[in-house]
Formats: structure tokens, sequence, C-alpha cells
């Protein structure tokens, strides 16, 4: 029996040993090649790659299609799964490869049915472009198929990866339109309907203020925010009970920014840029040189898309933020009667589509109701339904233009390239070898006729429909300003005219833009490149300095208390920086004011309107309550503002004092799959990293966000470029 026993045992070691060995064979197997040649068809002439100490990869090629046919090889050998996850997530083809997990996703995404628009703009392609994409597409799956075993995230799913395809690309493009655009069905239109319906007016239009004094727009001055509303102007009207708000969600920041050559040592225009994203592993980016025809460009690339994002080609350097214009409006449906939908034209029917969604084994069905303005996503608190305009709806909102912006070889050219971009609307910010800068909006504006795009209309509106979109010479720019200067932080960057042409789509507050704007200012030329790093790594909490002193007022002469005592000598002992445990008592202080002041305002909007969110410039409100202290505006509960203030401050103080806002603040970058994996789980996380800096200051850092990627150069002098990427070039952890 013993004998036996141990034979068994013999056994299963042997067995788990082949299977161990077999697993990291096949593991081993699917690392991409990165020495040798390999056969590419379709190639004009050879293509060389060479990969740097970092495994940052040079082609070499004749044309630009061989380039991306080069390039969609690498891609695919060292990205392929992460590539897979954003065309399926635009998709709403999730669930297929990860089950249960994904349906909420796919069900909200599917209804824009954007793999079918994506093959409508791929059949909507010049020649020069879908020449371009058909080298890629060619190149992904040769560089797939030459890989020794599949991603090893498909060996741990038990599934076998799909091909590419040409409107993948497209698709990879749209999970960056609903990154950065999308509003999930139910926008801010729908939201300040819903404020105007719940609250007197003055009260409405004081909670959504366009701005205050820390606006920094590139044209015009700072807006003149409401003034609190009178109790006059209220009536009966008073704040309502409500539940504290909902934690305030990361801001996304992105800086972009450009100085003219006359200020720079090199005589050249200098371009910084630091777009802020989720960070995960493998990283989002992959940089890049492309060397064609003897030109080179050099940047960041998106896997899954044959194109330069951002980068320098020696002529001209060029740099994205995330615009915040208003590029998606809501329609109120007028239906007669079941199924059809009353137009300026006519009445017409609701088509009702049926898509089929892969859920594991399972197939689901997802009701489309699509309308001659969009898919219907809404339904407002009076049973009306709303239908969504947006323009990665529409064929010809994207495209591979931006393929001519890295063609570019003066600041004009570069700034056509990027009107005629079909992207997300971006902040493009550019300036090129003899030293001029230019901003403009990158991506197509919807040309509105009739309306602004604040408040949605009805069907019957005969202006309801958007007609086209805004020609390049439409399209608002900066050219050479005076002062040498231009800066972009997510905020708003125009006014008058210009603006009203953006629109207003959740900007950010100006806070971080005024930082910037006032660090070039103080600049004094000549200006290098490690001056605009340091500008970019300046984590000092300007936006807080004023609630650090209200809330040492607050603390002034209050009784003996331990716990208020600790507060007071932690906030004290702030550095003035996002960094230590005195900046992470000040910012919950004020989280805890707004949790207090903002709910019981907006309980009204909140029980008409579930969905409706909470203003995203809440400063210029709160600010002004707190210090102006309108009695008939103090949320229930408290006996007097000094008192909410003390109480939000109290609450604070029973806190941790002790922990430094960069440890608690500490990134951790991971695989989707880390968890998913026993035993590789630490194989896929990096370790977590304190970080300081915050949302509201140019170093923009969070616990899962932060600079995607951080660049500085002069077009024609890219040898004194900096350049920093979180996470490596490969997505397999295997990976030197």
């Amino acid at each position: 029996m013993k004998r036996a026993l141990l034979v068994a045992a013999a056994v299963v070691v042997g067995v788990a040993a082949l299977g161990a060995g077999s697993l990291w064979t096949a593991l081993r197997a699917s690392l991409p090649d990165l020495d040798g040649a390999a056969p590419l068809a379709g190639l004009s002439a050879k293509v060389t790659v060479e990969r740097d100490a970092a495994g940052v990869p040079t082609l070499t090629a004749a044309t630009r299609a061989d380039a991306a046919r080069a390039l969609g090889y690498v891609h695919a050998q060292e990205r392929f799964f992460q590539m897979d996850l954003l065309r399926r997530a635009a998709g709403g083809e999730l669930s297929a490869l990860l089950g249960e997990a994904t349906w909420p996703t796919d069900s909200t995404l599917r209804p824009h049915r954007l793999r079918a628009r994506a093959r409508a703009v791929v059949a909507a392609l010049p020649a020069d472009q879908r020449a371009v994409l058909d080298a890629y597409v060619v190149g992904v799956n040769a560089g797939l198929d030459a890989l020794g075993a599949r991603p090893f995230e498909y060996l741990a799913l038990r599934q076998a990866p799909e091909p590419w395809r040409p409107e993948d690309a497209i698709l990879a493009a749209f999970a960056m339109y609903l990154d950065l655009q999308f509003d999930g069905g139910y926008g801010l239109e729908l939201e300040r309907d819903a404020l105007a319906a719940a609250l007197p007016a003055p009260l409405a239009a004081f909670l959504m203020a366009d701005g205050d004094a820390w606006d920094a727009p590139l044209t015009g001055d700072a807006a003149e925010p409401p003034p609190v509303p009178t109790a006059a102007q209220l009536g009966d009207w008073r704040p309502g009970d409500a539940a504290p708000a909902p934690p305030e969600a990361d801001v996304l920041g992105s800086n972009n920014w450009a100085v003219a050559g006359d200020f720079t040592e090199t005589g050249a225009a200098m371009v910084a840029d630091d777009m802020h994203l989720g960070l995960s592993l493998p990283h989002i980016w992959f940089r890049a040189s492309l060397v064609v025809g003897g030109r080179r460009v050099t940047g960041v690339t998106l896997p899954g898309a044959p194109l330069m994002i951002v980068g320098s080609n020696g002529d001209v350097a060029w740099a994205f933020t995330n615009s915040y214009g208003d590029y998606i409006d809501y329609v109120r449906l007028v239906e007669p009667e079941p199924g059809l939908v009353a137009t300026a034209g006519g009445t017409v029917a609701i088509d009702t589509l049926r898509e089929q969604v892969t859920v594991g084994d399972e197939v689901r069905e997802v009701v489309v109701l699509e309308t001659p303005f969009g898919p219907i996503t809404a339904t407002g608190p009076d049973g009306a339904r709303y239908a969504m305009q947006w323009g990665a709806h529409r064929p010809e909102a994207t495209n591979l233009a931006l393929l001519h912006v890295e063609a570019a070889t003066s600041l004009d050219e570069a700034l056509d390239a990027a009107n005629r971009s079909g992207i997300p609307a971006q902040n493009f910010v550019a300036g090129d070898r003899a030293g001029r800068i230019g901003w403009t909006i990158a991506g197509q504006i919807p040309h509105r006729v009739g309306r602004d795009g604040r408040r949605p209309v009805d069907s019957t509106d005969p202006d309801a429909r958007w007609d086209r979109f805004l020609r390049p010479d439409e399209v608002p720019r900066v050219v050479d300003p005076e002062d040498g200067r231009l800066w972009t932080a997510n905020n708003r960057v125009a006014s008058g005219d210009a603006l009203a042409l953006i629109g207003d789509g959740n900007y950010a507050h100006g806070a971080r833009a005024r930082q910037i704007r006032d660090g070039l200012a103080a600049l004094a030329a000549p200006i290098a490149e490690r001056d605009l790093l340091a500008l970019q790594l300046d984590d000092r909490a300007l936006f807080y300095a004023r609630w650090r002193d209200l809330l040492r007022t607050t603390l002034t002469d209050t009784p003996p208390s331990d716990s208020l005592d600790a507060l007071r000598r932690t906030v004290e002992d702030w550095s003035g920086h996002a960094d230590d445990a005195g900046y992470r008592a000040v910012r919950a202080f004020r989280d805890a004011v707004v949790d207090r002041v903002l709910p019981p305002l907006l309980s009204s909007v909140q029980a008409r309107a579930p969905r409706a969110g909470f203003p995203a410039r809440d400063e210029t409100p709160v600010w002004a309550l707190v210090t102006e202290q309108p009695p008939h505006l103090l949320p229930p509960g408290h006996d007097s503002w000094d008192a909410l203030l003390l109480d939000a401050a109290t609450e604070v103080a029973r806190g941790d004092l002790r922990t430094s806002w960069a440890d608690d603040n500490a990134l951790a970058m991971t695989h989707p799959m880390a968890d998913a994996l026993p035993g590789l789980g630490a194989r896929l996380a990096m370790p977590r990293t304190p970080q300081r800096g915050d949302s509201r200051m140019p170093r923009v850092a969070g616990r899962s966000f932060g600079a995607s990627q951080r660049m500085v150069v002069s077009p024609g002098f890219e040898e004194r470029g900096l350049f920093h990427m979180p996470g490596g070039q490969a997505g397999h952890f295997l990976s030197p």
C-alpha cells in the first residue's frame, strides 16, 4: 500500500512537472521575436526594426504603408491582448471573452453599434488612408501568427485570439472617444434641464456657473460668476435634507503648452505635453520612432491604430489635451404614438434593431431603438425619451487624417491637418522649427444652427439635427500670441464666439490652467527643456491655500480638544505642496464642506432625476456660500455656517492625521487579469508607488491615473528632448 501511494505521488508530481514545463514553454513561446529576420507579405522594400535598451523600436521603411505594416507586426507581438480589449470594449463585445463581469459594459455600449459604424468609416476613407490601414491590418495578423504561442492571457482564458480587421483599428479610436467624450447616455444637457425644472432660476444659474476668478483662457477674461441668490429670489424654496454627496470622482487632468522660439535656447518652438489617463499594465501608449524616406517622427502610438498620436518630426512637434467641449446633444422625442417620432419634416418610424451579444457560452439580445437623431439612451422624469446625437455616430467624424499631422513641415500645415482629423476633439498645441506656435481644436465639431447645444430641443424643432461639422476655416485658432506662450489644461480655453462654437462639455475648473499660465509667464528667457519639465512636476497646492486659511480660521478659539489641536498642528506644518499629511487634511476638509453644502441644494434635483450628477465646477458656488454665508441657504442640521465648518473640521480631526497624502495617493498599476491568475498576480502588478500631486495642479496624480506620458521637445532638436512614460513597452510579464 505504501509503495502504491509513493508511485501515485510520483506520477502526480511528474504530471504536474510536465504541465508546469509545458506552461512555461508556452509562456516563453508567446514572447515577441526581438532578433533575426521575418517575412512580411506586401512590403515594397525591406523594413528594419531596431530596439533600444528600453525596448523602444525604430522602424525604418521606404513608405508610410510599409512602416504601418511593420508597426502592426510589432504592436501585435507586444500588445495584442490590449488591442483586443480596446476593440471589444468599443464594440460592446467584451463579454464574449471575459464573461458575465463585463455584461453591464457591453449592454450599455452595444446600442451605439460602433462596429457597424466603424465599417462605414473604413468604407469612406480616402485611398491614401485606406492603404495605410490595410497595410497595418496585414502586419497585425502576421505578427500574431508569427508568435510561437498565443499571448498568455488567451492561454489563461482558454480562448484563441480572433484576427484583426480594418474596422478594428477604427474601434480602437472609438475606445478613445468612449474614454474622452462618452457621457453614459445621460449628459450635461439633461442635468441642466433637471436643475432648471427643480430649482428657482437664479439658484440653477448659480450652481452651474461658467467659471470664476481662477479662469485662464487663451482668449478673453475670467468669467464673472452669478451672485448668490437672495432670499427674495428664492421665495419659499429652502435647502432640503439629503444624503451625503457621492465621493468626488478623480479628475483626469491633461496639460499641454508651448513656448515660441523667441524665448527658447534653440530658437525653435518648445512643446510640452502630459496626457493624463488611467494607468494600468500594459500601458496604453507604445513609444516608437518611424523613419520613412529618411524623415524621422518620434512619439507615442496607440496599439490598434497605425498613427503617431503625439510627437515630433523634426519640423513640427504637437501635443493633445482633452478639450471638454460640447460634442453631444440630446433631442427630446415627440412621440404621437408608440413607434413613431414627430420631426420637422414629418412623422418617421423608430427603427428597432436587435443586437446579439455573446456572454460566455450564452447569447443575449440587446434591443436598440434608433431614430434620425441617434439611439434612444435616456428617459426624463416626465417619461419623455431622448435620442443622443454624437459625432462618433457619423462616419465623416472619424478618419486617419492624423497621418497628415505627422507629415507636416510647418505650423500652418499641422493646424490644417489637425482640423481635418477625425479623432475625439482635442486641444491641439503645436510648434515648429521656425519658432512659431499655435492652438486649435483637432477633431470634428458639430455645426449647430438655431441652437447652442446647452439644453435639449424637441424632435419637431427644425434645428434639432446637425447639418454638418465645422470646416477647418471655421474652427477657432490662436497663432503666434504676443507673449509667446500657449497653455491648456482641460479648462475653458476660449471666450465669445469661439466658446460658442466649442461649447461647454463640463470643462475643468481653471485652477490648474492658471497655475500653468502663471508658471510660464514667470520663466525668464532663454527657456530650456528642464524648465518646462519643472512646471510639469509642479505640485504646489495653490488652489488649496485659501481652504487652509479657512480651516485655520475655523479652528481659532475652539474649545480644548486633543483631536482639533492635532489637526491644527498638522495644518500648520503643511509644506504647501501636495505631499504631506497637512495637504491631506486640508483637502479632506474641503471635501467634507462640499459634502455638507451641495447635497441639500440639489436634493430636489436628485429626487426628480436620480441620474443627474453634481456640478463639475463645484468650487465656484461652494466657496461663495462658505465665505458669504447667506442664512437662507444654510443646510438643515446646522445652527450657523461657522458651525457647519467646525463640523467638517471635526470630522477630519477624528480621522487619520499621520498618513501623508503621497502615501495615501499611492499608484497601483496592474494588469486587468492580475486578480484572476493565482500565482501570477505579483508578476502582473507594479509595486504601489507614493504619488505627489493631485488634480488641481500641473502634476496630476492619483491612485489609478496620472501622466500617461510626459514630453518636452523642440522640433529639430529632439536629442535634447525629455520623455517619461509609466510602465514599459511590453505587454508580457516575462519580457525584459
